[in-house]
Order: C-alpha cells, then structure tokens, then sequence
C-alpha cells in the first residue's frame, strides 16, 4: 500500500521549494523592470531586447520561474498516474522515476543558477527619494504621535489632515524603530513575560 507515496512526498518538498524560486524569480523579474527599477544585474547576466536597445531581459529568472512553476505540477502528475492502482507493484510505477529524477535534476540547476544571480544582485540606493513613495511612512507618522501619548483616533486624522493639505512629511532617514517581535513599538521578550504571568494570575 506504500508504492509511491515516498516519491510523492520527494515531490511535494520538490514543489515547495520550487513554489519558493519562483515566487523569487518573479520579484526580480517585476522589481528589475524601468517602473520599479529597484535592482539590476550584470550585463552579461541579462539578454537585449529585439527590437528595444535600453531593454535588459531578465531571461535566467524568467527560466527559473518557467521550470519551477512547471515543477510544481509533478506531485499532481504523480497524483494522476498512481491514484488507481490495487496494492503492489505494477509496470505503471516505473513511470515515476521519469517525473521524479528529472525534476531533482531541474530544480538542482535552478537553484544553483539562483545562487549565481543572487550573487551578482545590485540594489538601487535612495529608492525612497521617489516622489511616488511620500505616503510611504504615514503609518510610522501615526505610531510616532501615538508613542508620544496622542490617542490612535486624533494622530490617524492630525496625519490624514496632513495628507489632504499636501504638507505631510516624514524623515525616514532618521531610523525606524521596528522590533520586528510583533506590531510597531512591542513588548520585549522579557516584558511580554510578564505580562502572560499577570494574565494567568487573574484566571488562577
């Protein structure tokens, strides 16, 4: 009752790390483009256009993203081909050995050639000076009132004020003050400790 399910279970961790690469490789293809222009990569990483001169396609990761996305398909291939057969062994599963080898093959390639562009990535500084992102760092605007003891309610409408009036301003340079441990300006570890023992004393 076991015949196959090993190697639709390769397939499924094949998948999600395809799902991974591609959804990769898609962000660099977007954020690579002239509308974004957040990152770049080498010439000799990139292919011209046929007919525009200024164009750099970014065709490894296109590739990657084709292959990977087709990757993703093999655990239901696997699905198809096993999903009627009585118990034991029958001729029908030597097929799964030519879904499976192949696809450890392509995603090794993939992921290599992933490794390679990621190596050679340039990050575009100052992307923030763009004028299309000056309504970027309301919400920061807003938890900075806050954490200055102005209730939610007045800081979200002193910066939506703001906004209409087109005065907003923000100095992102200065720092944000992310923990990164939940919500803007949360507990620390040892404070949210506390106060899971204050919680707990009041059902006891």
């Amino acid at each position: 009752m076991s015949r196959g399910k090993t190697e639709k279970i390769v397939a499924m961790g094949l998948s999600c790390i395809a799902a991974t690469l591609s959804k990769l490789s898609m962000d660099c293809c977007l954020y690579l483009n002239q509308n974004f222009g957040f990152i770049s990569f080498p010439a000799e990483l990139t292919t011209g256009s046929s007919i525009m001169p200024h164009k750099k396609n970014p065709d490894v990761f296109e590739l990657i993203r084709a292959k990977c996305n087709r990757i993703q398909s093999i655990p239901n291939e696997l699905t198809l081909l096993l999903n009627n057969l009585p118990s034991g062994y029958h001729r029908d599963l030597q097929l799964t050995k030519e879904i499976l080898f192949p696809a450890i093959e392509e995603l090794k390639a993939c992921l290599q050639l992933s490794r390679l562009m990621l190596s050679n990535i340039e990050v575009k500084d100052h992307i923030l000076d763009d004028e299309k992102y000056k309504y970027l760092f309301s919400v920061e605007a807003v938890n900075e009132l806050v954490n200055k003891g102005i209730p939610f309610r007045e800081a979200y409408q002193q910066v939506g004020n703001s906004i209409e009036k087109g005065t907003f301003l923000f100095d992102y340079t200065q720092g944000l003050q992310h923990t990164h441990e939940g919500s803007i300006g949360s507990l620390n570890n040892e404070e949210i400790k506390q106060q899971m023992e204050l919680v707990l004393r009041k059902f006891k």
